[in-house]
């Protein structure tokens, strides 16, 4: 608050208090009082006018300083009012009483909308558990009738399979700290668990796999770990190269704080002018205009899933030649759970 704003504030305040004393001058010189009494008089006024205004004025300018200051400083601006000072003058306490009542009204509309979020997550993880029956049947339906037809309607089964999972896991993606526990795992137990869950989409495309130094222990969730490498495993498959068998290697290598992760394929790769987005939610890029199965969601979970498990994960690829994505565990035990 500057001192020329407040005066432009107050102007018709000064401006009575200057008609006033030019009254009560002319009454005084009505009177007969001499000059230099009615000067020292109105330089009397005047000056207590002046320290009134200079007190009013340090006292609102220390108060709307630091609600300006707390408002640049907070990341959740709707909590402002509960950082404030008392203010002593009437406008504080309209201003004060104004940001409670707007901050209360949001807080009610927030506690809406997220009752109407975990509702709908319920509905969809529920959704989900019941979905699996059906898939499983079918299935089961395909291991004992296995056709040419069969085959095919198997294969489509398998994708809607890992969309299910998809929805499942991001509808718990928002909400990961209530449903893993960080603990030590086996890293080459956890590529083999995701190995196996897709073993037959591996088998039927012929893929070779390599797994190489991966005998390390990291601390994370092994369930959500293996969602995330499944992910990685599917899209290898999508878009391999039709001039090529498909071939997953698996590598790891410890650095100085982490275990760097590598998973590297042989399929089409990406485009340069793609490399920088692949991460955003429903981004398909070229491949995804030449493959219509291709959702721009895969990454995107995966990405956001390692961020709310501590880990890292970044994606190099030469277009034509294959993929390389790195995911980055902690070696350290910080991330334990306290006994």
């Amino acid at each position: 608050m500057k001192f020329r704003q407040y005066l432009k504030d107050h102007w018709i305040l000064f401006l009575c208090i200057f008609f006033a004393m030019l009254l009560i001058s002319c009454l005084l010189m009505i009177m007969r009082l001499s000059a230099e009494g009615i000067l020292f008089i109105n330089l009397l006024v005047w000056l207590f006018v002046l320290i009134a205004i200079l007190i009013d004025f340090m006292r609102k300018k220390k108060f709307y300083d630091n609600v300006f200051f707390n408002l640049e400083t907070l990341d959740k601006k709707y909590v402002l009012h509960e950082l404030l000072d008392p203010p002593r003058f009437a406008e504080g306490d309209i201003l004060c009483e104004v940001l409670y009542q707007c901050s209360k009204a949001m807080a009610d509309e927030v506690a809406v909308y997220k009752n109407h979020s975990r509702e709908y997550r319920e509905y969809i993880e529920t959704w989900v558990h019941e979905i699996k029956t059906p898939i499983a049947s079918a299935s089961l339906v395909y291991e004992n009738n296995k056709t040419p037809v069969t085959q095919s309607m198997y294969e489509e089964i398998l994708h809607i399979e890992n969309f299910v999972e998809q929805s499942l896991y991001y509808a718990r993606s928002n909400y990961v700290e209530k449903d893993y526990a960080i603990k030590a795992c086996s890293l080459k137990e956890m590529v083999g668990t995701a190995l196996k869950q897709h073993a037959k989409q591996l088998i039927e495309n012929k893929t070779v796999i390599e797994m190489k130094q991966l005998d390390h222990t990291v601390f994370s969730d092994s369930k959500w770990v293996q969602f995330i490498l499944g992910q990685l495993i599917l899209n290898s498959v999508k878009y391999q190269s039709p001039r090529r068998p498909l071939r997953l290697a698996f590598t790891a290598e410890k650095q100085a704080q982490h275990i760097a992760l590598h998973i590297r394929d042989n399929g089409i790769g990406i485009a340069k002018q793609d490399l920088g987005r692949v991460f955003e939610q429903g981004f398909t890029g070229e491949n995804g205009r030449n493959f219509a199965k291709s959702t721009g969601m895969g990454l995107f979970i995966c990405k956001k899933l390692c961020g709310k498990l501590g880990l890292s994960i970044a994606l190099d690829s030469v277009q034509g030649e294959g993929v390389t994505v790195t995911i980055t565990f902690p070696v350290g035990n910080m991330h334990l759970p306290e006994d």
